[in-house]
């Protein structure tokens, strides 16, 4: 028996891919948040100091490059099913661009302007907070933006531990091949969490024309 059309399937499960479309956003948006408040401290304690940083990245770097279903699997016994697992995942496969864009941003800072601002008898972390990170920003920026995506693609994964979002609908699909919705639910699955992730990057681009003076941004 053939299933419906993929127009039709949208139409008639609507009520039930809206509240995942809810929660894919809301898990991109709470992961991004505490990873940029973790990435950003991080990357400001130890721009400066290049044997540490160039540790602190590689250390995040190494992280990226577990399996996302391992460390998934990993994490449940001790943070079980859902929302927690899921986050913790993100929040460490995001920290290598945060971390890293951060460093280079506030390295980019040109000295003359710090050696000023330190004459003004600003102490250093005045400098850091008033001077080097809104100078740093539209790099740091950049670095988020890589983050989201990056987490947009993994989080399709975390309906392994019954995670949130879109990707049980792909799970579910894939799992089903065959049967009637099958391919609809893992189409829409897909290419739903990849049109959000398009919108959210179109977002960024307008964060960043709003916060980004014209002169820094060239």
């Amino acid at each position: 028996m053939e299933g419906p059309s993929l127009p039709d399937y949208l139409r008639q499960q609507w009520v039930y891919i809206r509240p995942m479309v809810i929660e894919q956003i809301q898990l991109v948006i709470v992961t991004i948040v505490i990873s940029a408040v973790i990435g950003v401290a991080v990357g400001a304690l130890v721009w400066d100091r290049p044997r540490v940083s160039g540790a602190v990245q590689a250390v995040a770097g190494g992280l990226l490059t577990i399996p996302s279903l391992a460390l998934l699997t990993l994490l449940q016994p001790a943070t079980g099913l859902g929302w927690t697992t899921t986050i913790i995942a993100l929040v460490v496969y995001a920290q290598l661009p945060i971390i890293r864009n951060t460093v280079t941003g506030l390295r980019g800072v040109d000295p003359g302007i710090l050696q000023a601002a330190s004459g003004m008898g600003m102490n250093g972390r005045r400098i850091l907070v008033r001077i080097q990170l809104p100078l740093a920003w539209p790099v740091i920026l950049a670095g988020l933006r890589v983050a989201t995506m990056l987490v947009f693609g993994i989080s399709a994964i975390a309906a392994y531990v019954s995670g949130p979002g879109l990707g049980n609908l792909v799970f579910t699909g894939l799992s089903r091949l065959g049967s009637v919705n099958a391919t609809n639910q893992a189409v829409v699955g897909a290419f739903g969490i990849a049109i959000l992730a398009l919108a959210f990057d179109a977002a960024y681009v307008l964060i960043r024309r709003l916060t980004v003076s014209r002169g820094i941004r060239g």
